[in-house]
């Protein structure tokens, strides 16, 4: 009987620039091996003025859909189709799904560091910090909010884009927010429930660099999480676990946004603890 080939893979990948240090295709592919899928995931170094002809590309290559990191997240917005809840209200996508040739865009970065604190903490009803004003602050203030936070405080140097994400968590959700302007070492305050260093200090090859945090106002049961997956174990968690606090990595957050996207772009759920251990793999964690 004559057998049905089909050597047409499934594609998704990443748009950024640096992108050649980004592990998300190991442990997405990992998780594709897992499921039997015959799919790819390509990291792509896109520069600002090549973000559409890429998008293009992979509108026209039939990409099931892609992931866009720095500098891209707000950028790819102008070319595609439309935006999930989250995206519209968080201004900034991460994650676009192809849906029968329409690009829409969602934002998973807040959900995934969500499922990860869970794994800690629940934010409802707590005070959360918030250590910078970029695209994964903003992610993860909405989402912490919308899950119940009570309060959120927005830390940063540049007041115009920290105010922006304070008026972003009151237009949209019923926590109260608060902007504070970041002048030399921020002190927690003494009824900060959670603390999140959501900029890139710390980020591989700065791994020695510190958020400018008086370290000692962290206490003990404090919880402390950084956003930051490579290295895992940050100088700044590391820091924070010398005070006493319970501390989150950030190959949690990478991890459970991936399992979102490949949900989204397959309609199938991958196992986490897959993606995990290849994470850990690269990283000698």
């Amino acid at each position: 009987m004559p057998v049905e080939l089909n050597f047409l893979s499934l594609l998704t990948g990443c748009f950024a620039t640096p992108v050649a240090e980004n592990p998300t295709v190991a442990m997405v592919e990992a998780a594709y091996r897992a499921m039997g899928l015959d799919a790819r995931y390509i990291n792509c170094d896109v520069a600002p003025a090549d973000l559409g002809d890429a998008v293009r590309g992979a509108r026209a290559m039939g990409w099931r859909g892609f992931n866009c990191s720095l500098p891209h997240k707000v950028a790819v917005i102008d070319f595609i189709d439309d935006l999930a809840p989250s995206a519209e209200i968080i201004g900034a996508v991460n994650c676009v799904i192809n849906d029968d040739g329409r690009l829409i865009g969602e934002n998973t970065d807040g959900k995934g560091f969500l499922t990860s604190l869970k794994t800690v903490t629940d934010p409802k009803g707590k005070h959360v910090v918030v250590l910078g004003a970029g695209g994964a602050s903003r992610a993860i203030a909405i989402e912490t909010a919308l899950a119940g936070a009570a309060s959120i405080t927005v830390v940063n140097r540049d007041e115009a884009r920290g105010k922006a994400v304070v008026q972003l968590v009151a237009a949209h959700t019923s926590a109260a927010a608060e902007f504070v302007s970041w002048k030399g070492d921020y002190v927690v305050p003494e009824d900060a429930d959670i603390l999140i260093n959501a900029t890139s200090i710390g980020l591989f090859p700065g791994v020695k660099d510190l958020p400018a945090v008086d370290f000692t106002s962290i206490r003990p049961g404090l919880v402390v999480a950084d956003v930051i997956p490579n290295p895992p174990h940050t100088a700044f968690l590391r820091m924070a676990e010398t005070h006493g606090a319970i501390t989150l990595d950030g190959l949690g957050m990478l991890v459970n946004q991936g399992v979102i996207g490949i949900r989204l772009w397959t309609g199938r759920e991958p196992d986490a603890k897959v993606m995990r251990d290849a994470l850990e793999a690269v990283f000698g964690a």
